[in-house]
């Protein structure tokens, strides 16, 4: 799926309810576990093992390496921490790069701390398209799901924190996509972004 097949509702942005192993955009984001290394649960429909999958072994071998790095700089039991974006090429699917992030997870009530949290997913996967001159990208509904976060706060959160950033960096961004996978999230976007 095309960039020109994807509608604009404002400012660069859209929305589009589908798979996002399927767009051709300069990055899609993964919302991935603090182990980097795909959904450990065999035939899984969560995005993550959605991605890995479709995008094949080459990119559970490139975070792996990745990890290994990483572990070797900060110690065996390093894990990736929640907001901190890890680039990966994209391999076999249409988007050049994948850009993958540890949302928070809500365990027993929403805070201000994981409210930020989540905010600063977008905001640092904005900030590394930017280093990598990545000029579209397509987010996920980070931390939703199995993480629990509400999903009309999830929106809100996402829409504004995107705003903020396209505001504060004109010019940068060609595109973004909030991709969605449920009709719901499609209405609390579409809510945000009229």
């Amino acid at each position: 799926m095309q960039l020109s097949d994807i509608p604009i509702i404002r400012d660069g942005l859209s929305i589009w309810q589908g798979d996002i192993t399927r767009l051709e955009v300069d990055a899609i984001v993964n919302a991935a576990n603090s182990q980097m290394l795909g959904c450990f649960v065999p035939m899984h429909t969560c995005i993550d093992n959605c991605i890995h999958t479709f995008a094949g072994v080459q990119l559970r071998a490139e975070c792996n390496r990745q990890m290994k790095a990483l572990r070797g700089k900060f110690g065996r039991d390093y894990e990736q921490p929640t907001a901190v974006p890890m680039l990966t090429d994209a391999y076999n699917l249409p988007a050049k790069k994948v850009i993958h992030i540890v949302g928070p997870i809500v365990q027993n009530r929403l805070t201000p701390t994981l409210e930020k949290d989540l905010a600063d997913c977008y905001w640092n996967t904005l900030d590394m398209c930017l280093k990598n001159g990545l000029r579209s990208a397509a987010f996920c509904c980070i931390s939703t799901g199995v993480f629990h976060f509400p999903n009309r706060r999830a929106a809100e959160i996402a829409v504004s924190t995107v705003k903020n950033w396209i505001s504060t960096h004109p010019k940068v961004m060609e595109r973004v996509i909030f991709n969605v996978f449920k009709d719901e999230d499609r209405r609390y976007y579409g809510e945000e972004l009229s």
